[in-house]
């Protein structure tokens, strides 16, 4: 085993101090400006932009990289705030879709503004220029090392369908 370096380990401790205080800053500020969690925000965003603003369960789970079991009992949550709706898919009888409800669009709405200026203000506003660049290439960089069908193939499954738009798909 290779340990981190003391260079590694510092820059490894700071990201992750870094990004534990962006993600608490940012669900706060979610919660008072938008009156929704970061959670529901993360369903409403795909969803908004997908056609007819829905897609299927298992394709929002594998864009979220949630388990199956998170993304059910959060969705269930979010069905009885009326902010989602569940359909059956008619040509699947095991596939579902998730649809963005007229109050998820609303809280959608409302939340986006506010979160945008929240980002703005926690990252972008203190970085340069350059500094935006690199941290973009860092980004690109290390989800270039990820497989996005880890969550799928890590619990054995076959890796993840990638079209999500008719029933047929899985």
């Amino acid at each position: 085993m290779t340990w981190l370096d003391d260079r590694e380990q510092r820059v490894w401790r700071s990201w992750l101090q870094a990004s534990q205080r962006l993600d608490a800053h940012l669900s706060r500020r979610m919660q008072a400006d938008g009156d929704i969690s970061m959670s529901d925000f993360a369903v409403l965003v795909p969803l908004s932009e997908a056609p007819e603003q829905r897609l299927r369960a298992f394709a929002l789970g594998r864009a979220l990289q949630w388990e199956k079991s998170r993304l059910s009992h959060h969705l269930t949550r979010m069905e009885r705030r009326g902010l989602v709706a569940r359909e059956d898919c008619g040509t699947d009888r095991r596939g579902a879709f998730v649809v963005l409800a007229p109050a998820g669009r609303a809280a959608l709405e409302a939340a986006a503004p506010p979160h945008a200026e929240a980002v703005r203000s926690a990252v972008f506003d203190r970085l340069t220029a350059d500094q935006v660049d690199r941290l973009g290439e860092v980004c690109d960089e290390l989800l270039a090392g990820l497989d996005p069908d880890a969550a799928c193939t890590e619990a054995g499954a076959a890796p993840c369908p990638t079209d999500a738009g008719s029933c047929a798909d899985g």
